[in-house]
């Protein structure tokens, strides 16, 4: 399982080009696959489209199985709402052995950058202190415990970033997530929207909370809201960790 990060081969890290390169087939979504197209060449493929990731993972299971290395590309890292979790639940629910022996599955989970750290660089940096990473998509979990770890977030004061926040069929949760987080968070809260990270379409762009357009964003588009003491300089959206509360930061003489 390779994290191809953003997706650009400048953001990679090496290991993930290496077993790119020395894997026989290369599995992903359709539009991963075609990130890489330079690092495949002539390779077998397995790609598939959204809402296809069982059917995937268990054709790349199944090849690597079957004696052929095979290269499972995911955006940003595979154990960020991507592939290592559903490869591990298939293997045990199918009584596939990975423990390591001689006769086991081998697998490799290659870490990539996650969109939110891709996001927050190229904000500034959001998430300097506590935060938490919650998914919009009711998909897979239902709205009730979104909307609860939502406002637990919140209470708890924890700079958030949104994966997964709007579709054309899901257009209402982000909008019920701006609400949830005006009863907790002043109205000129920063919040950051990051879409297509370090990708060809990349746009970076800052509001308060209260003016946050949820039409404007998109399934390629990572929200950032900030806590009470997140501050904007610049163009920059900045979480300060507390360094300013323990020493003197101004230059003294």
């Amino acid at each position: 399982m390779v994290g191809i990060g953003p997706g650009g081969v400048s953001h990679m890290s090496g290991r993930a080009r290496e077993v790119i390169g020395a894997a026989e087939t290369i599995a992903g979504y359709t539009t991963y696959i075609d990130l890489i197209r330079p690092l495949i060449e002539n390779k077998p493929v397995i790609a598939t489209g959204m809402r296809k990731e069982v059917e995937r993972v268990r054709q790349a299971t199944q090849t690597a199985n079957g004696g052929q290395s095979c290269a499972l590309v995911c955006s940003g890292d595979p154990g960020v709402y991507a592939m290592a979790g559903l490869v591990f639940e298939l293997c045990r629910e199918n009584a596939v052995s990975v423990g390591g022996g001689p006769d086991d599955l081998y697998i490799e989970v290659v870490p990539g950058i996650p969109a939110l750290c891709a996001g927050a660089a190229l904000l500034g940096a959001p998430l300097m202190h506590d935060f938490a990473a919650i998914s919009l998509s009711d998909l897979l979990t239902s709205w009730p415990v979104i909307e609860k770890r939502i406002r637990m977030a919140a209470e708890a004061d924890f700079v958030i970033a949104f994966y997964n926040p709007r579709s054309k069929k899901r257009d209402w949760q982000l909008e019920k997530a701006k609400q949830i987080l005006l009863d907790h968070r002043a109205k000129d809260t920063p919040v950051g929207l990051v879409t297509s990270a370090m990708r060809t379409g990349e746009t970076v762009s800052l509001c308060r909370l209260e003016n946050l357009d949820t039409a404007r964003v998109g399934m390629q588009t990572t929200v950032f809201v900030g806590n009470s003491r997140t501050f904007v300089y610049g163009d920059r959206m900045v979480t300060p960790r507390g360094y300013g509360d323990k020493y003197e930061l101004k230059n003294v003489g």
